[in-house]
């Protein structure tokens, strides 16, 4: 295998491989901006240039400098073999001292008061590589802050003009809003007038921007990064099974970021990912289980809206269970043994599907998988269907609607982040017993027998299956709002009390987390549940039952992907005492 030697590091590479990139698998820092794995390379802002010597071949493959001993960028050099590139000789030292300065001769000293401190490149190579003092006396150039779209505010005076932001929009959206406006230092990047940045992948370019200049209107001034803890998850709203960052902090989600997966979403995911949790912390939330009494919704507690669950299933001569494909793999096997623990003759549904016109590829200028922005806004159709084709068989959910009026009791299952009830479901179950396991308020919750107010996404742990039959574990990221549990908890206290026993009100619940809400601080990340007998269990250990129960669920034991651990969003940062 040849080998290249960076920093006196001896490194393999493949033919073809960037000495940029070649440094990242082996954990050698190489400072950048302009570069981005997903986008083009220009070379244009300058401070990953290295010196490099190679073998000659004309002289018995003695190492020489190259290019006469100049400068050569890191992210568009190819690596050679016996090729040895310094990043901490005094010419390359030199060079970064020389570009920090000029990138920071107009940058405004905003870091107090800027959205990206913490989690900011130019503030982090400044530190390593800038001087310690600034030799510019002149007035700074002050550009005006911009409106770019819907969620991009711009701040023209913090940009150092790396172009990501541009290149994105015109290689992988193939939109092409921004532009650069002006030259020298007037140079601004900006849109064309009348045409704002609303394409459904536009706010991937403020985690593209190196700096503070393009910021998340949604998240401005919403809380500091370091207080942030990351937990691994997946896209909950579509079946693309894209992988994301939950950032949360004191039992609140604050925003969602892309997690890098190569083989799924890349770098990216879609606006609608990024900012469709606002449901999790929405006044629409349901707080609390209610039960019908003397034709009247009231308050109850979990156990009396459980013993009625029980007894209207058990009375009931026939019963239905419609399982959402918003729920967990792990939840639907639950939930259908726990149905059955009341109704051994109960019909198993799928729940509904929204469709959102079709499938919208988007290219990928550094790989052959495209970016897909899913029309299936469910995520976890097809692991749901595994399990309910395991257990007996289902059928769709417009064939419930037609045949509701054919059941004494229904268990409905929702879970959805925007309305999904129509007018033809509340005609069909009119009349019938309904409970409904579901996260917000609908005219279901008055019409129903019981209401069980169930937990999001963000406040429990599981596996989805994505539409290419993908199944990942996610984390639970915040403790469930509320008074609500999640729908696995929900299944799990359910069997132990049909089963004659006792309702643990403060046991750890499925997907529960011990929480500790001092600030910087990390919780654990335990997806424990507790199963009938006082047996403690994990995710991991039900989706084995499954597989001992069912064959045809053995796979979903046996190949879902692990997650990523949680951790602070600046991972390496240290507070230190002034």
């Amino acid at each position: 295998m040849p080998t290249v030697t960076i920093n006196g590091i001896e490194c393999e590479f493949e033919r073809g491989d960037l000495v940029i990139e070649v440094a990242d698998r082996n954990g050698i820092e190489i400072p950048r901006y302009c570069y981005h794995p997903g986008l083009s390379r220009p070379a244009q802002c300058r401070i990953c240039l290295a010196t490099f010597q190679a073998p000659n071949p004309r002289n018995d493959n003695k190492l020489e400098p190259m290019m006469g001993g100049k400068l050569l960028p890191t992210c568009v050099t190819e690596c050679v073999d016996g090729m040895v590139v310094e990043m901490q000789s005094e010419k390359t030292i030199a060079n970064q001292k020389a570009v920090m300065e000029f990138l920071l001769i107009n940058h405004p000293l905003d870091c107090p008061v800027c959205d990206q401190a913490g989690e900011c490149t130019l503030q982090d190579f400044s530190y390593k590589y800038g001087r310690g003092h600034s030799r510019f006396t002149d007035t700074k150039v002050v550009s005006p802050k911009k409106n770019l779209g819907d969620h991009i505010y711009m701040y023209s005076d913090r940009c150092i003009m790396c172009t990501r932001c541009v290149r994105f929009t015109e290689e992988v959206t193939g939109t092409s809003e921004l532009m650069i406006d002006s030259r020298g230092d007037k140079s601004t990047i900006d849109i064309f007038p009348g045409e704002p940045i609303n394409n459904p992948l536009a706010s991937n370019v403020i985690d593209l921007c190196p700096v503070g200049s393009l910021l998340d209107k949604d998240f401005l001034f919403a809380q500091r990064v370091w207080f942030l803890k990351r937990t691994a998850g997946i896209d909950p709203f579509t079946s693309s099974g894209d992988n994301i960052w939950v950032e949360h902090n004191q039992g609140r989600v604050y925003r969602i970021k892309p997690r890098y997966n190569m083989d799924l979403n890349t770098w990216w995911i879609t606006d609608e990912v990024r900012y469709g949790w606002k449901f999790v912390h929405s006044d629409n939330r349901l707080v609390a289980p209610t039960r019908k009494q003397h034709g009247v919704q009231v308050d109850a507690t979990w156990t009396r809206a459980y013993k009625q669950i029980i007894d209207t299933l058990r009375g009931a001569g026939s019963a239905a269970l419609v399982v959402s494909p918003t729920l967990t793999t792990e939840e639907a096997y639950l939930l259908v043994r726990a149905v059955r623990s009341m109704n051994e003759h109960v019909k198993l549904f799928l729940g509904p599907v929204p469709i959102d016109g079709q499938d919208v590829e988007y290219p990928n200028p550094q790989s052959e998988r495209p970016f897909v922005q899913r029309a299936e806004k469910v995520p976890n159709k097809n692991g749901v269907k595994r399990v309910l084709e395991a257990m007996g068989g289902y059928k769709e959910f417009d064939t419930f609607v037609r045949s509701a009026k054919d059941f004494d009791a229904v268990v409905l299952t929702a879970n959805f982040p925007s309305a999904w009830v129509t007018d033809d479901l509340v005609d069909a179950l009119d009349g019938r017993k309904t409970i409904l396991i579901d996260t917000t308020d609908s005219v279901l919750c008055a019409k129903a027998e019981v209401v069980l107010p169930s937990s999001t996404f963000a406040e429990k742990a599981g596996s989805f299956e994505n539409f290419g039959g993908t199944m990942q574990h996610f984390n639970q990221a915040i403790p469930c709002q509320h008074d609500s549990k999640s729908e696995g908890q929900i299944a799990l206290d359910l069997i132990e009390l049909a089963n004659g026993g006792t309702l643990k009100e403060h046991a750890p619940g499925f997907g529960a987390q011990i929480v500790d809400e001092q600030p910087g601080q990390v919780p654990g990340s335990d997806d424990s549940i507790l199963l009938p007998r006082g047996e403690l269990y994990n995710a991991k250990t039900i989706r084995t039952r499954m597989g001992e129960d069912y064959d045809a669920l053995r796979v979903v034991g046996e190949s879902v992907q692990d997650s990523a651990p949680e951790e602070l969003v600046e991972s390496d940062m240290e507070l230190i005492e002034l």
